[in-house]
């Protein structure tokens, strides 16, 4: 209830007077509109008792959409107001400016009540549930999450297509992503059991295999996009924000390095899992 009350107060108050425009402020009112229209349909099938009927795994889409939300509610929590708001009054008045800040203060106290949802929920020693509660199904949210962004910046005219190599770390996100979300979809959806080979150990060895390709990725984008040979070592003067080719680069650069990071987190935390899990029985 308190993410469907922020989430109608944020809407409200950009429909009002607060406004938005171009791209960026378009992710915003999507991120806004998507997440409490699942909310309600999770609320109201929860109250109704219908999820039942779902031919879904409810624990698991609970979670990993609270996980997903989160992650949203925090990327539009910065984009809006880093693109929209100012310190001085804009030309349409401060009432415009106050109205967005206001906007920005219920998108980022929202973030806490999904995260509120996330923590809630979670595995907890002694406790069974699905694997989307557990660090590594969540972490496989996140994964997907931070793929997305780096196929935003690919598109954002990263030049990713003037070098082989560049092209091979394509193929790795692309690939990486896939699997990740067929992952996800087969916990959300309740078929795991039904599969022909142990689920769990597919998962571990995709996730080693992640983390070996996100390494190569690692250290073959920075080489041909910021090296004297192949780039630019430095951002361009001449280069306009939010249309430069070397910024997008740069979040690729890093947001692989913040992958290889979960991909590596999954793998340790699987293993201790399944070592855990060994030792009991």
């Amino acid at each position: 209830m308190c993410q469907l009350l922020l989430g109608c107060t944020t809407m409200a108050l950009v429909a009002h007077s607060a406004g938005f425009s171009a791209t960026y402020g378009t992710y915003c009112m999507f991120v806004w509109c998507f997440c409490f229209a699942v909310t309600l349909v999770v609320f109201t099938l929860d109250v109704t008792r219908l999820h039942g009927c779902m031919p879904i795994s409810w624990d698991n889409f609970t979670v990993a959409f609270a996980m997903l939300a989160t992650l949203m509610y925090v990327t539009a929590s910065v984009v809006y107001p880093v693109y929209f708001l100012r310190s001085e009054c804009p030309s349409e008045g401060c009432e415009v400016r106050n109205y967005r800040i206001a906007v920005t203060v219920c998108s980022s106290v929202c973030c806490f009540a999904y995260g509120a949802e996330v923590f809630i929920t979670r595995a907890k020693p002694g406790h069974v549930v699905g694997y989307m509660a557990t660090m590594s199904g969540l972490l496989k949210v996140v994964q997907a999450f931070i793929a997305c962004i780096i196929f935003g910046a690919l598109a954002n005219d990263s030049e990713y297509n003037r070098h082989i190599p560049t092209q091979y770390c394509v193929v790795v996100y692309s690939l990486c992503f896939a699997v990740t979300v067929v992952v996800v979809a087969l916990t959300v959806s309740g078929r795991t059991s039904s599969l022909r080979f142990p689920f769990d150990r597919f998962v571990v060895i995709y996730t080693f295999l992640a983390v070996l390709l996100y390494l190569s990725a690692a250290v073959v984008w920075p080489i041909f996009s910021f090296d004297k040979k192949y780039g630019t070592p430095g951002r361009p003067e001449d280069c306009p924000r939010g249309k430069c080719p070397w910024d997008s680069k740069l979040v690729i650069a890093v947001f692989t390095s913040v992958n290889l990071v979960l991909y590596f987190t999954d793998l340790v935390y699987s293993q201790r899992i399944r070592f855990v899990s060994h030792s009991s029985a």
